[in-house]
């Protein structure tokens, strides 16, 4: 049974690969019990702009307490060249690739473009096998236009694909007023995959406190939805992988996003619920998917129900959101003759 995969060049066992998310990729022995555990490949947390920005910050305020006090302290490099978030990221990207045989993919999420670029250099230069560009960004400027914002993220992929040799995915929003046309444009600034998508982390308010706070819903297998119908959508008519991440919880889901188009699943919440082991159930559910159905391998099964070869390419289109509401209403009508409602 094939497996294999092929994602941003690399070669992968299979199509599970471990999403990136803190628990799971900050600790070195983790990151191990995940590649032991049958993960293809693990994408690193992401690092933060902000963060290693404030670590600069502090970084020169213990450097400049009582430097006029000791000369040799006048000597001491910039800070600025070391912030010590970065200097945590890039030590950790060594470490695992200095420890692991799996590909390693590192997560950014910049606020600048040439904050980008920049750290985009150092994560390749520290070993990254490829790198996810998290475009985790909550348009709130009035003033700011939606064309204004695509052109935004299109010139950070222009940017860091002209001057960095990684390849390069970029986690993508859901909420662009025509994705289609926006993953086509990334994948000409130089995108070379696409994951879909990116989940933003709505807050709640605490009615006792009267405070705002962080509230991290897990994805549930409903979410995996919205990326298989894009994937559908875009598979075969753009030249980069897709990724599929959110709701992918049992090896029937990854049987769907392969039949999508996707060329490898994100795996992070149900590892979250159900611990680094059940990356062993999804492979082995995988195989005996394949062996009843009588494919010898992925790439058989990859597409198979994406808009491109669907016989039923409607079934993507505004025509299938009609039947549905029929469907529905033919079962509230049902339901109401059955009990007299």
């Amino acid at each position: 049974m094939d497996l294999t995969t092929t994602y941003l060049g690399l070669n992968l066992r299979t199509p599970l690969v471990v999403g990136a998310a803190a628990p799971l990729s900050e600790d070195l022995d983790t990151l191990k019990h995940l590649e032991k555990a049958g993960a293809a490949a693990i994408i690193l947390y992401s690092v933060f702009e902000e963060q290693m920005r404030q670590d600069a910050l502090e970084r020169r305020r213990h450097l400049e307490q009582g430097a006029h006090g000791f000369a040799e302290t006048l000597t001491f490099p910039e800070p600025e060249l070391f912030p010590a978030g970065a200097e945590q990221y890039l030590e950790h990207i060594h470490q695992a690739k200095n420890n692991l045989a799996i590909p390693i993919i590192a997560s950014l999420n910049g606020s600048s473009t040439g904050g980008w670029v920049d750290y985009a250099k150092s994560i390749e230069q520290a070993g990254a096998d490829a790198l996810e560009l998290n475009l985790y960004s909550i348009p709130t400027d009035l003033d700011c236009t939606g064309a204004q914002v695509e052109e935004q993220y299109l010139e950070v992929v222009r940017r860091i694909n002209a001057q960095v040799n990684l390849p390069i995915a970029v986690k993508l929003s859901p909420f662009f007023s025509s994705p289609a046309n926006m993953a086509k444009r990334l994948t000409e600034a130089g995108a070379d995959a696409l994951v879909l998508f990116n989940r933003f982390y709505q807050p709640d308010i605490n009615i006792e406190a009267l405070e705002v706070s962080p509230h991290l819903l897990l994805s549930s297998p409903q979410d995996m939805r919205l990326p298989m119908h894009w994937i559908a959508l875009l598979y075969g008519r753009i030249a980069a992988d897709l990724a599929a991440t959110s709701g992918i919880h049992k090896a029937q889901d990854v049987v769907r996003m392969l039949m999508a188009g996707a060329t490898v699943t994100l795996i992070v919440s149900a590892l979250l619920r159900h611990g680094i082991p059940h990356l062993r159930v999804l492979e082995q559910g995988l195989k005996d998917w394949l062996i009843k159905h009588e494919y010898t391998s992925i790439s058989q099964l990859r597409g198979v129900m994406s808009q491109l070869h669907c016989p039923d390419p409607t079934a993507f289109e505004r025509v299938q959101y009609m039947k549905t509401l029929h469907t529905y209403h033919n079962y509230w009508v049902a339901r109401e003759e059955s009990t007299g409602g």
